[in-house]
């Protein structure tokens, strides 16, 4: 790939965005359908679809890409796509309706309204579960695929009750299945049916979602989008895990782009919780110290500008974001960017960020900095002018500035390449050299690049710095 040329083309996108935005909706089609383009080269999507919404009006659909690569099948507007996780959001939200409806209480245990859980987990409460911040042990692991699942959700339960739990609840977070595990069981013992039915009466049929499906064994022959995997710089189809019918409240979720618009438009304009109720669930929630949680009544919380955001993200390939300012009532974006994974196992984060610097640059400007970010970091040279332009170019300052930086910079090291993220979180040290963090973070760098002696010197100077603080902080 010529990294040059592809780096003056972004760079140009980038530029013209403001002005793509402004000038009406062909334009905004051609610089959201030339934003598809540039991912797929920058990161070797495999296929994409990508749905936007503003005030329930659609502002733009596309799709790339392929949904079968050996076979040269492309992506239509029909293709049903695997969504993995996105599969906690029905379980969210069908908890949501029982809490709205006066019959669960967020922060009463869940044993209380369901029977047969380990002696150690009787008093995590149904918003820890939910918010991942229970701190049961999983029963899944990625680096460890099993080749048999237990029988059962309680047989499950039995196996992880013994194990020591991984934090006392609510003190950290740490995202496993095993919390929608114990939520599918509570609404099955509310409902007294089996979670497919429950969730197919409640929210796929009574969407008229005709094109949505839980389970694999329960798909059409064709149609289907095949995951894919990168590795060794190519996409490679990814290995299926055969999922049990009880997992299917965190996994195993299959639906079209329409289906998906669908159930999130109904969401967030009231049709199955309160719009008043929704705003509450999906404030921001702290952790026992004060700290600010990952995740609002099990929907991932994040900020950009004036604007607050819930969503989710499935399997790192596909994430829906329903965005808006002071209420739902008014400026309410929806994004849905759909992969069916990419050379680069490039970040949906990164994804649907691109999308929003697009359609809106002048609402959302950390997610237009990242991308600007990415840009500067594949550009074949750069210098130290090209970092004042980003910092001037930005309206973002102090921590939001650094923590954009900064997630960039992760990104880029998990996608793209050590010396990428060497490039970006240098800036930091540059806007911010009093930060411990900004120096530890480019350490990280430079160890995943295999200078471990540079590496060091960094993470050196990042404990001095943080030494110094604390030690200023000290004195009366």
């Amino acid at each position: 790939m010529n990294t040059r040329r592809l780096s003056i083309v972004a760079l140009v996108l980038v530029l013209l965005l403001p002005a793509m935005a402004c000038a009406g909706k062909d334009s905004l089609s051609d610089a959201m359908t030339r934003q598809l383009q540039v991912n797929r080269q920058r990161y070797g999507t495999a296929g994409q679809a990508l749905l936007v919404t503003h005030n329930g009006k659609e502002v733009f659909r596309g799709v790339d890409g392929y949904a079968n690569l050996q076979a040269k099948e492309k992506i239509t507007a029909r293709t049903v796509f695997p969504v993995y996780s996105l599969s906690k959001l029905f379980v969210s939200t069908l908890v949501m309706q029982l809490v709205e409806q006066g019959t669960v209480d967020l922060d009463k245990p869940a044993s209380v309204y369901l029977q047969g859980l380990p002696d150690g987990w009787r008093g995590i409460t149904v918003r820890q579960f939910l918010n991942h911040t229970s701190g049961v042990p999983d029963y899944f692991s990625d680096n460890e695929q099993p080749t048999a699942f237990p029988a059962s959700m309680q047989d499950v339960f039995a196996s992880l009750g013994p194990k020591p739990m991984l934090f006392a609840p609510g003190t950290r977070a740490r995202y496993t299945q095993t919390n929608y595990l114990v939520l599918s069981a509570l609404l099955e013992a509310h409902y007294g049916q089996p979670y497919p039915q429950i969730a197919g009466e409640r929210i796929i049929r009574k969407l008229g979602l005709k094109h949505t499906w839980l389970g694999r064994p329960s798909l059409p022959a064709s149609g289907v989008a095949l995951g894919y995997l990168g590795k060794n710089g190519k996409p490679q189809r990814e290995t299926e895990i055969a999922w049990p019918a009880y997992s299917y409240g965190h996994a195993e979720l299959y639906l079209t782009l329409d289906d998906l618009a669908r159930f999130l438009q109904a969401l967030s304009s009231g049709e199955l919780v309160s719009k008043a109720s929704l705003q509450q669930f999906w404030q921001p929630q702290n952790l026992s110290d004060g700290r600010r949680g990952d995740f609002s009544t099990g929907w991932e919380y994040g900020e950009s500008g004036a604007y607050r955001h819930a969503g989710h993200d499935g399997g790192a390939r596909v994430r829906v974001r329903v965005v808006y300012k002071d209420s739902l009532d008014d400026d309410t974006y929806v994004f849905i960017y759909l992969s069916n994974g990419s050379a680069k196992n490039v970040w949906s984060r990164t994804l649907i960020g691109s999308a929003m610097a697009t359609v809106a640059p002048d609402k959302f400007p950390a997610e237009v900095l990242s991308e600007k970010l990415i840009v500067y970091a594949l550009a074949s040279s750069t210098g130290p002018e090209d970092g004042k332009k980003i910092r001037s170019g930005t309206s973002l300052q102090g921590e939001a500035l650094e923590r954009t930086i900064n997630n960039t910079g992760y990104a880029a090291l998990e996608f793209l390449s050590a010396d990428a993220a060497i490039r970006v979180l240098a800036l930091n040290t540059e806007f911010f050299p009093a930060s411990a963090n900004a120096w530890d973070s480019l350490a990280d760098g430079y160890k995943a690049k295999g200078e471990q002696a540079k590496a060091q010197q960094l993470y050196d100077k990042a404990r001095q710095l943080q030494a110094d603080q604390q030690q200023g902080q000290a004195k009366p």
